[in-house]
Formats: C-alpha cells, sequence, structure tokens
C-alpha cells in the first residue's frame, strides 16, 4: 500500500503587461506594435553610449491605475534599477527594472470568489524580439526594445492551473476596463511565466520550483501548468528531487524542455540607475487618477446581481468586457427590464459579434433600437419572434425598428373579436384535431397555435390566443 503523503500544487505567477503608450519607456519612439522590423528606434532604445533615458509619465500613471483597481498600496517613492544579463536582443546588456521600490506593493485580485494576493506590481522595459529562421540563423527585432511593461508578481497561493487561468483572465478584464494593454497573448501584449511546485498535503513548506515560459494563450498556460504539476509530482514519488531551473514550453509537443538553470535576483546584480532619479508619487496624483477610474468589473458584476437581480452567470458574460457592460447599461437604461436587456445581449449581440468577427464598438445596431425592440415586446405591439426577425434585418439595413415594423405591418393582432373570429375559422376547419384534444390529447394545443400563427403571419399575440383558444376547446385547455 503506497504510503506517500499526497502532494498539492503550488504555483505563483509573473504576468508582463505591454501598456497602450504611444511611445517607449524611456525615449520618443513609437510602441507601436506589428511595424517594420527595427524601425522605432533610436539611439536610447539601442543603448548607444552616452544616451540618456527620459521617463515616460504615462507609463506611471497606468502603473498606478492598475495599482489602485488592484487594491495596492502605491509607494510614494520609487525607483528604477539595472537589471544586467546578456541576452542578444538586449542591446544595453542590462534592462532598466524595478526591484527595491516598485510603483505598487500588495493587493490582491479575485479569481472567481477567492482573493490572489500580488506581492508587486513594478514598471520595467522590454527586450526586442529574436526570431528564429527555418535556416538555422536567428534575426533580431529591437523595435520591442523600450516598450513599457508592468509585471504583476503573484504570492505563491494560487493552488491549480484551472485557478491561474481564472487569475489571468481577471486581470485580463482588468487592463482592458482601464484601457491601459490591449490584453492580445498571441501578440505577446500580456505574457505569463508561471513558478510550479508541489509539496506534501499540509506540509507548509515549499517545494523546488521551476518557471515555465512561452505560454501563449489562456490554454497553452492550463495545459502547461497542468504537465509541470504531474512531471514533479512523478519525479518526487520515484524519489527523483526536483531542479530549480527554467522550463520553455512546447505547445507543438505539449511538453517542456529546459532553457536555462534558475537565477536569483542576486544573479542580475541589480543597482540603482546612475541616469534615472528616485521620483515622487504624491497622495495629489493618486487622488487625480482615482478620478478617471472607470467602474471596475467586480464592483460591476456585485452591482449587477444585487441591484439589476441578475444571475452570477448572466452578470459575469456581460461584464467580460468593458464596452460589452457599457452596451448593456445604455439598453437597460432605457428599458428598466435588466433581464430582458441582459437576454439580448448575451444571445442576438453576442451572436451577431461573433458571426461578424467584430467588436461591440462596431456593433451596427444601437442600444436604442434593442430597447425600442424590448418595449415594443412588454407592451404587446410585436411578438419575440417578430423582434428576432426585425432585429436581423435593422442590422443589415440600418433601418429603425419602428419604420421597418410599421413599412411592413408587423405589429401583433390584439384586437380579441377579430382573433376570436380567426381562431372560430381555424377550429371549424379542423375538427378532427379539436375532438382529439377534448378526448385528453393534450399535444394537439400546439397544432392549434401554429395554425394560428399562419393564419395571421406570426402576428397574433400569443398570450390572447392562448386564452381565447383555451376557452373554445374547453377549460382544460387553460395553462397551455
Amino acid at each position: 500500500m503506497d504510503m506517500s503523503p499526497a502532494l498539492v500544487p503550488v504555483i505563483g505567477l509573473e504576468i508582463h503587461v505591454q501598456l497602450k503608450t504611444a511611445t517607449k519607456l524611456f525615449c520618443g519612439c513609437s510602441a507601436k506594435f506589428g511595424d517594420e522590423p527595427n524601425s522605432n528606434v533610436c539611439p536610447v532604445c539601442l543603448g548607444h553610449p552616452g544616451a540618456l533615458p527620459v521617463l515616460n509619465k504615462k507609463a506611471i500613471d497606468f502603473a498606478i491605475l492598475l495599482g489602485i483597481a488592484c487594491n495596492s498600496t502605491i509607494s510614494g517613492k520609487s525607483l528604477f534599477e539595472r537589471k544586467n544579463y546578456f541576452y542578444p536582443d538586449l542591446p544595453k546588456g542590462y534592462q532598466i527594472s524595478q526591484l527595491e521600490k516598485p510603483v505598487c506593493l500588495g493587493g490582491y485580485i479575485f479569481a472567481g470568489d477567492k482573493k490572489i494576493a500580488l506581492n508587486r506590481i513594478h514598471v520595467e522595459e522590454d527586450a526586442g524580439k529574436s526570431i528564429h529562421l527555418h535556416d538555422g540563423t536567428t534575426a533580431i527585432d529591437l523595435n520591442r526594445s523600450g516598450v513599457p511593461l508592468l509585471e504583476i508578481v503573484t504570492e505563491p497561493v494560487i493552488c491549480s492551473a484551472a485557478e491561474a487561468v481564472e487569475f489571468l483572465s481577471s486581470l485580463r478584464t482588468i487592463v482592458r476596463y482601464l484601457d491601459i494593454c490591449d490584453g492580445n497573448m498571441e501578440e505577446g501584449s500580456l505574457r505569463c511565466d508561471a513558478n510550479v511546485s508541489v509539496m506534501p498535503a499540509g506540509s507548509g513548506i515549499l517545494g523546488v520550483k521551476t518557471e515555465i515560459k512561452n505560454m501563449n494563450s489562456f490554454r497553452n498556460t492550463e495545459k502547461a501548468i497542468n504537465y509541470e504539476i504531474e512531471r514533479q509530482t512523478e519525479l518526487i514519488l520515484d524519489g527523483g528531487k526536483v531542479t530549480q531551473e527554467t522550463l520553455l514550453w512546447d505547445p507543438d509537443s505539449g511538453s517542456a524542455r529546459i532553457m536555462r538553470s534558475k537565477e536569483e535576483s542576486n544573479d542580475y546584480r541589480y543597482f540603482p540607475d546612475p541616469d534615472l532619479v528616485e521620483f515622487s508619487i504624491s497622495g495629489e496624483w493618486t487622488e487625480q487618477l482615482k478620478m478617471i477610474m472607470p467602474e471596475m468589473p467586480r464592483a460591476r458584476f456585485d452591482r449587477y446581481v444585487k441591484d439589476h437581480s441578475l444571475s452570477p452567470y448572466d452578470a459575469g458574460v456581460i461584464t467580460q468586457s468593458r464596452e460589452l457592460a457599457d452596451f448593456y447599461e445604455a439598453v437597460a437604461s432605457i428599458t428598466s427590464d435588466f433581464k430582458s436587456s441582459a437576454n439580448w445581449i448575451m444571445t442576438d449581440v453576442l451572436r451577431l459579434l461573433n458571426e461578424r468577427k467584430i467588436t461591440v464598438n462596431q456593433f451596427p445596431v444601437p442600444p436604442e433600437e434593442i430597447a425600442s425592440l424590448i418595449n415594443m415586446i412588454n407592451s404587446g405591439e410585436i411578438s419575440n419572434k417578430i423582434a428576432k426577425m426585425v432585429f436581423d434585418e435593422i442590422a443589415d439595413s440600418g433601418e429603425k425598428a419602428a419604420d421597418l415594423i410599421e413599412r411592413k405591418n408587423l405589429r401583433q393582432i390584439s384586437d380579441s373579436a377579430g382573433l376570436e373570429k380567426m381562431i372560430d375559422e381555424v377550429i371549424a376547419r379542423h375538427p378532427a384535431q379539436a375532438e382529439e384534444f377534448r378526448a385528453g390529447k393534450e399535444k394537439v394545443f400546439g397544432f392549434f397555435i401554429g395554425q394560428i400563427m399562419k393564419e395571421s403571419r406570426g402576428k397574433a399575440n400569443p398570450k390572447l390566443v392562448n386564452i381565447i383558444l383555451s376557452g373554445k376547446l374547453g377549460k382544460s385547455a387553460v395553462g397551455n
């Protein structure tokens, strides 16, 4: 019988967020993604002797905004240091980063209902990009060199790969709400490294960790972490020992390979950058930024559940992006029908966004038109089926919903006398089915509903039809 203790994973994340500044962190070169290789460079970001860095204040603004959103402590004093290491795409031979005095300390982000504690958020410059060619050579693109990054470092409190991905998703939503990063992992503007270890359950003593890099999607992040948890667990249970090292995830093979032995901070020989002085972050600076903060996704989620009576699932879908939540609020503010507004967003709006591969900002139907359709359904002017058809048509034509409904005479028939006459005629044409219903075959009721809707070309008021038809066929029909 295997008496070895169960091993549990312990995970900490280091996430790099590329900031949406117009220029780089210490020079005026463009930070735009996708330009011709080595076209956005200058003596400063190329590390030429004598070139002096000048700090981009917007990057510090963005760091403070994220710190506020993550409930961090904003440092009164902050400092840049040189992190020394050699790599072909690091032209200076060092990276300007932060160690002793980062902009933000502590804080937390929710992963589901769990608070994931942060260690720090600091500002640093990006390195360039190595492009490994098919002929075995490597090309260097230094457009990315000097682009501003925020590094978000969690405490080692994440317990599973799924929880790590949930945290990463929450962080991406936050930076998108703040509009400080586009969160595109495929383009490298959001990059995640995971420190993974396993330890005996209940021991409290962390095991030896490894770091996994090169995870460019949520799916690959989850697969890589699960792979490393399984590898370490099997190694320890077989009597082996985990070696502290950096691993490179290979999504094609679904495995990780050793990149290098893991460094500690003293290996980088940090020291204050002599070209950049310590700077102060005043309370006034922070308060000014708080004034422009949008409502964060967690606060919106809580408000939608509490004040709008939406389910946690509905609130979670709607708050997945700031633009989608803004669109929902615009619809709901007109209708005051929160549930119907949410349903239209989650079904018809998201369907069209996915079909056309467009963003909410490109959506062809304005919120007031969807609100108009909801109000007309609620007032009995049109049926839900007609509303869906109208929605699809105005998404193509740009016509107003009310104009299209008027032009095509689509308003619902709610005239009791007219509907009663129509129902009498339908029943008279199908006496056998009427007798089947009265004999107890209740499914036939749906047949009559279909015939009436066909006769009215979908315009008969369904609730009124149900009531009148129930009375015509007998009391037992009520409630169908």
